[in-house]
């Protein structure tokens, strides 16, 4: 391994990490605000207007961030039935194919997420008046971004270690 592919990999495993903890901070906090907009309805007979909105926002950003980490370690949801039961040479081309695919659908993504959150920039949310609509958006575009960058590694040097270690992972394209 090169030092280029070795600073590369770090890279890449410093920016799953990043989204590994914004999407489990996502989470927990969802878990933390649901529970309170039930509480304040049922129990104080007075219903935060804030807590369900909240949760969407969360839950946007749990998503895409969530989305990029499962595909780097290969634990997204993936139909391996007819990849295993193809020969070798078939199952590398649908590799490729798939990753060429997931690469298409990580730019649209990045492109259209971008065009969304610049649309949506100088609106306001009605629980939220001081948040754009926008910066809740961008989740999508960056979480595309983040997901090509991986379809890179993927294919450039392979899966990540971990993920080699998994009999499910899918193998380095050649």
């Amino acid at each position: 391994m090169t030092a280029a592919t070795a600073a590369f990999r770090r890279a890449m495993d410093a920016l799953y990490l990043v989204c590994v903890v914004i999407a489990g901070t996502a989470l927990v906090l969802i878990s933390l605000v649901i529970p309170w907009g039930v509480f304040t309805r049922y129990v104080l007979n007075s219903a935060a207007s804030w807590p369900e909105p909240m949760a969407v926002l969360l839950t946007i950003v749990l998503t895409f961030f969530g989305a990029a980490a499962c595909y780097r370690i290969g634990v997204h949801v993936s139909v391996l039935v007819a990849r295993n039961a193809l020969p070798a040479p078939l199952r590398r081309a649908t590799e490729r194919i798939a990753e060429g695919l997931m690469a298409l659908i990580s730019l649209f993504m990045a492109i259209w997420g971008l065009t969304l959150v610049e649309t949506t920039w100088y609106q306001s949310i009605a629980d939220f008046p001081a948040l754009s609509v926008g910066v809740t958006y961008l989740p999508i575009p960056i979480g595309g971004v983040i997901t090509l960058l991986f379809v890179v590694e993927r294919v450039t040097i392979g899966p990540p270690p971990q993920m080699a270690e998994s009999p499910a992972a899918a193998h380095p394209i050649d």
